[in-house]
């Protein structure tokens, strides 16, 4: 099953959707310091295992984190090397003010904003989808 790369047809289907929660990312040594909680994401690097939980999850386990996020995935099917989609979203929500940071996954990217922001992301970027909508 391929993704969409085509960017008209990324920006025009973006159908963001704001997901319930608050997210938070943490580094742990290794995977056992989550004592079996399963991460929505993760990422290895050289100083660590970056973790993106449920905050919930990290407070259980007393793993501290600086940033809450809302979580909103855009459902369109994006190809993996479709090029410009990154640009175009980051781009809109910078002229916002709004930070984000992105998880790509096989079938959606999935933006982490300001947990205070989520709404206004969403705002933000349905008129993206709209500024390519057809007329």
């Amino acid at each position: 099953m391929t993704g969409e790369t085509s960017l008209h047809a990324l920006l025009r289907n973006l159908s963001p959707e704001l997901n319930p929660g608050q997210y938070v990312f943490c580094t742990v040594p290794d995977a056992q310091a989550l004592q079996g909680a399963q991460p929505l994401g993760s990422f290895r690097e050289r100083e660590g295992l970056t973790v993106i939980l449920e905050r919930q999850q990290a407070d259980r386990l007393r793993l501290p984190y600086s940033y809450v996020a809302a979580w909103i995935t855009l459902t369109v099917h994006s190809a993996l090397e479709a090029v410009g989609l990154t640009e175009a979203f980051a781009g809109a929500l910078a002229k916002a003010g709004i930070s984000c940071n992105v998880m790509a996954g096989f079938y959606h990217d999935h933006l982490f904003v300001r947990d205070a922001d989520g709404p206004r992301a969403l705002q933000v970027l349905s008129g993206l989808a709209a500024q390519h909508a057809p007329q």
